[in-house]
Order: structure tokens, then sequence, then C-alpha cells
């Protein structure tokens, strides 16, 4: 969907560092086009990744991605979930899926939750960015849902069912 906006830039002054170029140089009205994704996947087949590792946590993920889905007008048999030991895995298990060419879009779930150890840092960092090179690579779009949460009951509460899930 492509719409069209009017935007009066008048009101900012002229040396207002977030003001856009313009054509023309000049100040005034300009026209933007907004892209938005369509929310109808029927017809489309996902792959969705998933940490065991912290399952309780993952398991509400997965509801909400499965409801998520379905809402989207996605039949159950063009899901296909892929569990994995932790959120290490799942970059590499993202690749895979998307390198298949058997599913137009991957889904990312799992939780890391802070512990006593700078672990957490580490497997935040490379899970978020194994996930992100896993879609660049592969021109397969990758959502990240995994969790990176301080507490334990942070987590459980953004895996819970209703609006506040992220999966």
């Amino acid at each position: 969907n492509i719409h069209s906006h009017s935007l009066n830039w008048t009101s900012l002054p002229p040396d207002n560092p977030r003001l856009p170029s313009l054509p023309c140089g000049c100040y005034g009205q300009a026209m933007v086009k907004i892209v938005e994704g369509r929310e109808d996947g029927a017809g489309h087949s996902f792959a969705i990744a998933i940490s065991r590792f912290n399952k309780p946590v993952s398991d509400g993920l997965l509801e909400g991605a499965l409801h998520t889905l379905a809402r989207s007008g996605v039949r159950d048999e063009d899901i296909t979930v892929y569990w994995v030991p932790g959120a290490f895995e799942l970059p590499m298990a993202c690749r895979w899926l998307a390198e298949t060419s058997r599913f137009e879009g991957v889904i990312a779930l799992g939780a890391v939750i802070r512990g006593e150890t700078h672990h957490y840092e580490h497997i935040c960092h490379q899970a978020t960015r194994g996930i992100l090179d896993a879609g660049a690579a592969t021109d397969v779009p990758i959502a990240l849902g995994v969790l990176t949460c301080e507490t334990a009951e942070l987590a459980r509460t953004r895996s819970a069912p209703g609006p506040d899930n992220k999966g």
C-alpha cells in the first residue's frame, strides 16, 4: 500500500538539521510516499525457529506468533515450527530455513534472561546480529521475536497471552 501525504515543512526554521532536503532547495509542500506492508498472509508459508531454553516463555511467544499468523490469514499447514536448543542456535537455524526456499518468511522466537555472568550480553549480541545477517544474506524476511529481559518476570509478562505478547 502506498499513500501520499502532504507535509508542511514551513513551520521548521530553514537551518533545522532535521529538515529533509527538498527538490529545488525550496521549503514548503512536499509529497511523501509511505509504504506499508499488508497484513494478509493467506497463501504464504512461514517457518518459526524457536529456542527450547526458557521453554515456558518460548511457549507463550509461540502461541502469540501462531495467533498473529492465523489472524493474518495464514493456514496451519503453511506454518512449520523448528525447535533449537537456545537463542545462540537461532541464527543458524533461521539461515538454513531461509535458504531452503520453502518459506517466504521466518520468525525467530526465544528469550534470553540476564543472569549473574556476562553470558547474557554475548548471547543477546550474537543472536540478534546473527539473525540480522541471516536475513541480509538470504533476502528472506526474518522477524526478530527474541526477548532480552533483565528478569524472568519481565519475560513472562511479555510472553503471556494478550496484546502485550511479543511473539
